[in-house]
């Protein structure tokens, strides 16, 4: 491999480090080029994951973001064999990054998972901070926005993770009685317990192109019902088709369709 990438960075006459190889065609980019174009493959359209604050960036009005909470940390409680070691060595304090922010002019309160940190998996700092972050909203009265990138509930948290779906429902159930508006953006993947509370009960749920999005895996569910699923099953086109999800846009096209769905929702 690493005698591909030398022969490839000579023949393009660039130096490694400033390239980034398509994981599904192989097709080799400029970083530059690659962020320019949102993190998409410009020869098979092939979305990259993108970390939180990388989505912070390409969503929100520049230099508008002002995270809140930033301190907040996991705790071990079950003694999970492992668990310590992998918090004390992620570059990540957890699985989500909230604040505020400005998108297309409209203030609203963010909270965006990272898939970096074990999966995007739901934990008790996840829902501590989405609860934060619309309490935040209703003091401010302004919307609020989650874009989930999960595998689901963080099972080295038992219990503790899945009382989070209740909590964060309850505080979302909080913003709606106070006529506040939730979009819910479904990123690749949104899937488990995640899915199963805050990601599906937005005013408008958003789908992020080519999106697996659902409560089990298409492979689970083909072993426990034996059949043949349909094509494109659990991908954001064939939900949107079903009325599982409002609307599915691309990534280029996701911080104007928020700034419309907000201008809709504003009460300026």
């Amino acid at each position: 491999m690493a005698t591909k990438q030398a022969e490839v960075s000579d023949k393009k006459g660039i130096s490694a480090g400033i390239w980034t190889k398509c994981k599904k065609c192989e097709h080799v980019l400029l970083n530059k080029d690659f962020e320019e174009n949102f993190m998409v493959c410009s020869k098979c359209g092939q979305y990259a994951r993108l970390g939180a604050r990388k989505r912070i960036e390409f969503m929100t009005d520049e230099g508008s973001f002002k995270e809140t909470d930033k301190n907040i940390k996991p705790v071990d409680f079950l003694n999970f064999p492992g668990y310590a070691d992998k918090i004390s060595k992620s570059l990540l304090s957890d699985a989500i990054v909230t604040g505020e922010a400005k998108i297309g002019g409209y203030s609203v309160m963010v909270a965006v998972m990272d898939f970096d940190f074990m999966g995007g998996s739901m934990g008790s700092v996840v829902g501590e901070k989405i609860v934060r972050a619309i309490e935040a909203a209703i003091d401010k009265k302004v919307p609020v926005i989650i874009v989930s990138a999960t595998g689901g509930a963080r099972m080295q948290e038992g219990i503790i993770s899945l009382m989070q779906m209740g909590k964060t429902s309850a505080a979302l159930a909080r913003l709606a009685d106070n006529g506040l508006a939730y979009i819910s953006v479904l990123t690749d993947p949104t899937t488990g317990g995640v899915a199963a509370s805050y990601a599906m009960l937005g005013d408008v749920n958003i789908a992020e192109t080519k999106a697996l999005i659902g409560f089990a895996g298409p492979r689970v569910i083909e072993q426990t019902i034996r059949q043949q699923l349909p094509e494109g099953f659990q991908m954001s086109e064939f939900l949107e088709k079903h009325g599982m999800v409002d609307i599915v846009v691309e990534r280029k096209d996701l911080k104007n369709a928020l700034a419309k769905i907000l201008k809709f929702f504003s009460k300026e």
